[in-house]
């Protein structure tokens, strides 16, 4: 950490926050999230800085919402990070425990020290920071501390954009890690499950009886060999992926299933649409239905789907981030992300949104994830800095 003792000391308020919520367990749909967002509201509290819990649909807590209102009128431009976190998986092969929260070597070690605890903790010391120059804001800063992000349900972002209350922000930027690039665009997502019918029967029978399990692998083959485009343009660089990510059916050995359950997962563009993944699959489907007919027809259940993104750099909140991260000396290019993202959530409500410009890390999602503190300071400015355009601050 570079820079003068009242920047040293900021950043080691930074990383003794960041640690103390890596000590709270809180993987998604297996910790209760309690203990981590009582870490935050301890330091939101003690700070004085405007804040209130944030509940999903079936009252759970889900977040946290810091709302600081400015002197003028404009938007409100709103910094997001999760402090959930994915599981540890195997903790043999960790080389510390995943809840150590330990600094090492310049790094911050632990489930969530990128992905993104860190983050959340820089975040609050940025509102906390500018919270006495609120009266020259034009519009005004939120911090959304949210939970339920790696379930892939998004509880703490859904509340927030649902809160009958808070503020529609006009742009968000999402803590994740990475400090070469900012995520300024995503392709979108079609998902299904697809039931695969046909009658059950005796797997000793001399009687020859083409069971769900056959027809569904028929079905998985033809999914595997739909023509999908390449990409559309240099705007969106990235093509549509079809993935078969779940086969479920049968149970012992002696029983031809009557059932088998296939999950999809169309990774979408703006040249090959939703619209476009459900057609390609009910094809495939009506292929297999014909070819291998059956009393009960194949169906198909849309589980979810969110529309692609990509906003131009001289769109904001990128504009403010990429401009920040270059005027600083910093080569960061602007790029669309094959996953998708909560970016992808906010494009569905018509909000821009940006990932990413985060430290460098390690094993994010995976063993002895890390996350470098080096250029946590540099980081920390860009940000800053970042927010200070959007709300107009000179």
């Amino acid at each position: 950490m570079s820079g003068g003792p009242r920047e040293a000391g900021r950043m080691r308020s930074v990383v003794e926050l960041a640690q103390e919520l890596v000590r709270r367990p809180s993987r998604g749909g297996i910790d209760g999230y309690g203990p981590v967002l009582d870490v935050l509201e301890g330091w939101l509290t003690g700070r004085e800085l405007p804040h209130r819990r944030l509940h999903g649909a079936d009252g759970a807590l889900v977040g946290l919402l810091v709302e600081i209102a400015g002197g003028r009128p404009g938007p409100w431009w709103t910094l997001d990070a999760c402090v959930d976190t994915a599981s540890y998986g195997d903790t043999a092969r960790w080389s510390f425990p995943p809840d150590c929260g330990e600094v090492r070597d310049g790094w911050l070690l632990g489930r969530g020290a990128a992905d993104s605890k860190l983050a959340a903790a820089m975040f609050c010391h940025i509102a906390a920071g500018l919270a006495p120059r609120a009266q020259e804001f034009a519009g005004g800063l939120a911090v959304l501390l949210d939970v339920d992000e790696h379930t892939g349900g998004f509880g703490g972002a859904r509340a927030y954009l649902t809160d009958p209350v808070a503020v529609r922000p006009a742009g968000v930027v999402i803590g994740y890690p990475g400090m070469d690039e900012v995520v300024v665009g995503g392709r979108g997502l079609w998902r299904a499950t697809i039931t695969v019918h046909a009658p059950s029967g005796h797997s000793g029978s001399s009687r020859t009886v083409t069971g769900a399990i056959t027809r569904a692998a028929h079905l998985v083959r033809l999914l595997d060999a739909a023509e999908l485009p390449g990409p559309g343009d240099t705007v969106f660089p990235l093509g549509p992926k079809l993935t078969v990510t779940a086969f479920h059916g049968g149970e012992g050995f002696s029983v031809t299933p009557d059932r088998v359950d296939i999950n999809v997962d169309v990774r979408t563009t703006p040249s090959f649409d939703a619209s476009a993944a459900e057609t390609l699959v009910r094809k495939a489907v009506a292929e297999l239905d014909g070819s291998l007919p059956v009393p009960v027809p194949t169906e198909i259940t849309e589980v979810a789907s969110w529309p692609p993104f990509r906003l131009g750099e001289d769109e904001q909140p990128a504009a403010a981030l990429l401009s920040a991260a270059r005027a600083a000396g910093l080569e960061v290019r602007a790029k669309t992300a094959g996953p998708s993202n909560i970016g992808n959530l906010l494009a569905g409500e018509g909000i821009p949104a940006t990932a990413g410009f985060g430290v460098p890390y390690e094993g994010l999602h995976g063993i002895d994830e890390r996350a470098s503190l080096a250029e946590l300071a540099t980081v920390y400015a860009v940000h800053e800095q970042a927010v200070l355009e959007l709300l107009g601050v000179s």
